[in-house]
């Protein structure tokens, strides 16, 4: 019961940032914003929406339960919901699960920007694992940290240069 409330609230957060993404997307692209990254985004989508069905299918077949860890699991996770609603807070308008650039925008250096150029990603290699662990839930855990380490191998230099050619990222993060 607890692992099904559990993956409703997550599913229920996860299409409202959805939401947010979509709306701030249209106001972007009337901006004159600039989308790269196209090719891999399926693939992103696909691995995050696959995430839960593993999960979910590891932890039914093999009868997995709440770890007895998961006060810190629980504690882990609910740093980084607070650092995903601090990352979305700080990019605001510029929030996107998209890489979505607007030529000559300012770079966010706020919040969590100050101290890491992707915090997002940690947040949700964070996730991945932690929501893992929580229900112990190992072969879900190994497989989609390898999958992220991937998919972030892509992106992450498609996001910089993206930055790189549309704004002064180059300049703000200089040495960082």
């Amino acid at each position: 019961m607890i692992f099904a409330i559990f993956i409703v609230l997550i599913a229920t957060q996860r299409l409202a940032e959805l939401y947010i993404a979509k709306q701030n997307e249209k106001q972007l692209k009337g901006a004159g914003a600039v989308e790269y990254g196209e090719s891999h985004y399926r693939w992103m989508v696909l691995m995050h929406v696959s995430f839960f069905i593993v999960l979910i299918f590891e932890v039914i077949v093999f009868g997995r339960d709440v770890s007895a860890l998961w006060p810190i699991w629980l504690t882990l996770f609910l740093v980084a919901q607070s650092g995903r609603i601090w990352v979305i807070s700080s990019l605001g308008k510029h929030w996107n699960t998209k890489i979505i650039v607007v030529p000559n925008a300012e770079v966010v250096i706020k919040g969590p920007y100050k101290f890491f150029k992707h915090p997002n990603y940690i947040i949700v290699a964070t996730e991945i694992i932690v929501i893992s662990l929580l229900f112990n839930a190992y072969y879900t855990a190994i497989i989609f940290t390898v999958l992220n380490i991937w998919m972030m191998a892509v992106r992450i230099p498609l996001e910089e240069k993206a930055l790189r050619e549309n704004t002064e990222y180059s300049a703000v993060f200089k040495g960082k």
